[in-house]
């Protein structure tokens, strides 16, 4: 009997476990037998490990194999386990020295010819080996950027297994033994539309009129608030949100690192791209499920729209036509930044910080407000329309905007509008205030800091605090309100420079949450 061991990483969520991959080769009648909770794309590695071995010269074990996936308990899926699978093996049949496997981590979905195909998730799987004490990896070569990405690793990118063994034995690789290889970074189709990554694409100066909206987006973008944009076809609201990205500062160190796992995870990594710098935008349809926008999906389960978001923007267009359940969904995340979730097949947990925009028309006709055409609509189905959306939902969002269609004067007019680049220099530098202030707590952002600090530590002046009572009490706010208005008033008093929330900073903060009011109820 031979026993021989690799290691390799199981991902639950966008958390690695380390897995390892024991190979078991007894005298007995020929065969192979997988254990350990495989899926099934994991339970075909079999057909696809031997093949591999044979067609890359090697010769296939003439006994009675046992693959183990330890811990067993733990479920395993995807093709990635091919490449530890197929090493273990031919160390266990003396094709090499087990001991020049210690410490490595293997990654890799093995083609029929033993050519080494790239899979999704490998950010995180090299980080989960690294703090679990591994400082050498093997991936495929089309996802060597992306390992390389985690410090303090040595990472081997090979193009087929072939290739490796040559490695390892001190050989001289071959030659390009494998044309045509594909560089496709995951192991099957993306469950989800792939977000766009605005870089500078779209300028606000595009957007003409609505003063107050491209305040509303200053404040949503210094501030990480979410922003509900209310207001007939044609007002701008779309053309607002997807300029909203641009005024976000680029992602660096561990913020870019987490969007990139999630990315990787879900397989929507561009090619050459291995790092996710700009903040992503995810606007998914209106006809889009559960599990699509918020993660799920059958087995184990996927990062959703509000997870591929993560650090950015997600824009849900239209928002009285998604399903009520869709967005009530969306609850928790908002409140936690992360979204977890139970399946019989295990739990995952994906990050989910994001910005929410949310942009409605005010009834199904679109003309009930802000519009110069008539509207159709009775003031039921209006109310029916937007109470799709609902209260406990509405009150998590920071700033509700009524926008109006723009007029003639503002089409026409000969004044040049501010540039992205122009507003992006303020946000910048009242995030770097915020981050001073808030040095040396978990939170980088003022949407992030507990309501039960602000009420205590970083409280407004007596007479910003005045206002806020006095809209509790004329019934403008709830207590989980008054702590939002708060926090914005945090946000405009940095836009301004000032040390602290006057009551000019409250009462913008206040007039941007109770604009469309009136227009919802």
């Amino acid at each position: 009997m031979s026993l021989a061991r690799a290691r390799s990483v199981a991902l639950v969520g966008v958390q690695g476990h380390i897995i390892e991959v024991e190979a078991d080769l007894a005298q007995g009648l020929p065969g192979f037998a997988l254990v350990g909770l495989p899926d099934t794309a994991l339970s075909e590695s079999r057909d696809r490990v031997r093949a591999a071995v044979v067609n890359s010269g090697e010769m296939w074990p003439a006994r009675r194999i046992t693959v183990s996936l330890s811990p067993a308990s733990l479920p395993k899926r995807g093709s990635g386990f091919d490449l530890p699978i197929a090493v273990a093996i031919l160390a266990g049949a003396g094709a090499m020295q087990p001991s020049v496997l210690e410490g490595v981590v293997l990654l890799g979905e093995l083609g029929l010819d033993g050519r080494l195909r790239g899979v999704r998730g490998v950010l995180p799987a090299v980080m989960a080996a690294a703090r679990a004490g591994s400082r050498r990896a093997v991936v495929p070569s089309a996802n060597v950027a992306e390992a390389r990405l985690v410090p303090d690793v040595d990472v081997l990118g090979a193009r087929s297994l072939r290739e490796l063994l040559a490695v390892i034995r001190g050989e001289e690789p071959p030659v390009d033994d494998t044309p045509g290889v594909d560089e496709t970074p995951f192991d099957e189709p993306p469950a989800v539309a792939v977000p766009r990554l605005y870089i500078d694409e779209l300028d606000l100066a595009d957007v003409r009129g609505q003063l107050e909206a491209r305040r509303a987006l200053e404040v949503v973008a210094a501030g990480g608030h979410h922003l509900f944009l209310v207001g007939p076809p044609g007002a701008g609201k779309t053309m607002l949100a997807e300029r909203l990205p641009g005024l976000l500062p680029p992602l660096e160190g561990q913020d870019a690192l987490e969007v990139t796992a999630v990315h990787s995870v879900a397989g929507l990594l561009a090619p050459g791209q291995p790092l996710v710098t700009r903040p992503p935008f995810c606007n998914p349809h209106h006809t889009a499920s559960v599990p699509a926008v918020v993660g799920g999906g059958t087995g184990l389960a996927r990062p959703g729209a509000v997870s591929l978001a993560h650090r950015g923007i997600l824009f849900l267009d239209e928002a009285a036509e998604f399903p009520s359940r869709l967005l009530d969904a969306l609850r928790q995340p908002l409140e936690s930044g992360e979204v977890f979730i139970s399946r019989a097949a295990g739990s995952a947990r994906f990050p989910a910080r994001c910005t929410l925009v949310l942009a409605a028309n005010p009834c199904p006709c679109g003309h009930a407000f802000g519009s110069s055409s008539p509207c159709d609509c009775t003031p039921q189905a209006a109310r029916r329309y937007l109470g799709r959306i609902s209260g406990p939902l509405l009150d998590r969002i920071d700033l509700r905007l009524g926008v109006c269609a723009p007029s003639r004067a503002d089409l026409v007019g000969d004044q040049q509008p501010e540039t992205t680049a122009d507003v992006a220099k303020r946000v910048r530098s009242a995030r770097e205030r915020s981050r001073g202030r808030l040095a040396g707590t978990p939170w980088r952002l003022n949407s992030e800091v507990p309501g039960r600090l602000l009420r205590s530590q970083w409280r407004a002046t007596p007479g910003g605090g005045r206002i806020i009572h006095r809209a509790i009490d004329r019934g403008l706010l709830s207590a989980r309100g008054a702590d939002r208005v708060l926090r914005v008033s945090w946000t405009v008093a940095d836009l301004w420079g000032d040390p602290r929330p006057a009551e000019p900073h409250v009462q913008e903060a206040l007039s941007l949450r109770v604009s469309a009011s009136g227009v919802a109820a």
